[in-house]
């Protein structure tokens, strides 16, 4: 996961500075060091770090700090700025015309950076939002990309106005913007190709595109992973072509997180998204400071509050909260609430936006094994797992032979379900019956320290 070698790193200077109590002058620098080392092997451009450090250090070492009861949270709520700060401190969306006029949204970058997919999440988002998008195919020249992207704005419900790969990308892109005033569509949103590294070809490409229609937005799609190589493309594209905004797609994977950091403060424009998986839902809007609660391990619950809302279905969750108060939980409502689950991420994108999990190492969590987990319930006849009570031996044995795993794992399941039902009686509000929606079934063992079942 994005930042997670740098936020360990930065929990341990952190937890170093509150063990010292009062802090003097010479810890703040020495602390600060650290974090300047993190920061560089985490692929934050040296220049960016420079600036960072000086203006933490430059705040931090006051005496309002030094001096204060609680010094060492002071510097970590310092910390915690600076990098809102350097994030872009406020939240941008991406800038639209009413919808009686049609906005022209061009998409730019290198090629493998997940451009044409991420077209279509942006499409799917403003859809969702009201708006009439037509996406564009003026990507001529890689193989399979016209394909790829009336696939992915078809599974959007999203038109995608091809002329094959005989014209020119400017006399599509122009051609897609008439043909959206005749069809009633406000968004125009033109996928362009890419190249496996900057040329002055692909640059002209652009810049064509850009002086045949008005195009009102230039969004950069780069690859997270890169690290400095994705701060220096961005670099490259704004000086030449000229960008609104960038996409930072892969922040799922094994990166160090060094773009988030650097990119806003190296060519002045916003991050607008992240992406965060290859499903055309995993695209989400980037907020610098919850990106900084992140990175701090503070967590991101407003990120998990809102993915809980766009994900799990509403009535089922008033109706799994009643069911908890009465104690009438049962394998159909940890079915359901495993897909939910699943639809978010799975239980690893969820601990991670939960303060202070990012140090929690007891929790075993294998992901994989949710699929063995449904086997097991899928393999219970309907009043099995609407009456768990049922589950005797020779009833498991044929729920074991029917999954095709072990008497043990079918034991284990059982044995966790009836503890885990016992935690959920005695947190009711955790578990749905509050105001926000909670997770259900799989909410239970986060709190312990139990090998979790999936």
């Amino acid at each position: 996961m994005a930042f997670e070698s740098l936020t360990d790193k930065l929990q341990n200077v952190f937890k170093n500075l509150r063990g010292k109590g009062r802090l003097s002058e010479a810890d703040v620098k020495a602390a600060l060091k650290e974090v300047k080392m993190a920061l560089l092997e985490a692929d934050v451009s040296f220049k960016v770090v420079k600036q960072f450090i000086n203006s933490v250090q430059e705040r931090a070492v006051g005496q309002d700090v030094l001096n204060s009861l609680t010094p060492a949270q002071m510097v970590i709520k310092i910390v915690n700025e600076e990098l809102v700060k350097l994030m872009g401190s406020e939240t941008t969306e991406i800038a639209l015309k009413p919808a009686n006029e049609i906005t022209v949204i061009m998409m730019a970058g290198l090629q493998g950076a997940g451009k044409t997919t991420t077209t279509a999440k942006i499409a799917g988002k403003l859809k969702a939002k009201g708006r009439k998008p037509l996406l564009a195919a003026c990507d001529v020249y890689r193989p399979a990309a016209i394909d790829q992207l009336k696939i992915n704005g078809e599974k959007q419900g999203v038109p995608v106005f091809s002329m094959g790969n005989q014209h020119s990308p400017v006399d599509i892109a122009k051609a897609a913007v008439e043909h959206a005033k005749a069809n009633g569509n406000n968004v125009v949103i033109l996928d362009t190709a890419g190249r496996l590294h900057i040329d002055e070809e692909m640059m002209e490409e652009l810049q064509a595109i850009k002086q045949a229609l008005t195009v009102d937005q230039t969004i950069l799609v780069v690859d997270a992973m890169t690290g400095q190589d994705a701060v220096n493309v961005a670099g490259s594209f704004n000086e030449k072509v000229g960008i609104d905004g960038v996409i930072l797609t892969k922040m799922d994977g094994d990166t160090r997180g060094g773009a988030a950091l650097s990119v806003r403060q190296v060519t002045g424009r916003p991050i607008l998204y992240v992406g965060m998986g290859e499903k055309l839902s995993d695209l989400e809007q980037f907020y610098p400071d919850r990106m900084a609660s992140r990175i701090l391990g503070m967590g991101d619950i407003l990120s998990l509050i809102e993915k809980a809302e766009l994900e799990m279905d509403q009535e089922k969750a008033k109706e799994l909260g009643q069911k908890l108060k009465k104690a009438e939980f049962d394998y159909n409502d940890f079915l359901d609430q495993m897909r939910q689950i699943k639809k978010m991420g799975g239980m690893s994108s969820i601990l991670g936006m939960m303060p202070g999990m990012s140090q929690i190492k007891d929790v075993d969590i294998d992901e994989k094994a949710m699929d063995r987990v449904e086997a097991i319930i899928l393999s219970m006849t309907a009043k099995e797992r609407a009456n768990p009570s049922l589950l005797n031996l020779s009833r498991k044995q044929r729920i074991a032979k029917g999954a095709g795993v072990p008497l043990s794992e079918v034991n284990r399941i059982v044995k966790q379900f009836d503890q885990m039902k016992k935690m959920m009686k005695q947190l009711p509000g955790m578990m749905g019956g509050g105001k926000r929606k909670g997770f259900g079934g799989l909410g239970g063992l986060m709190g312990g320290k139990l090998k979790m079942p999936f």
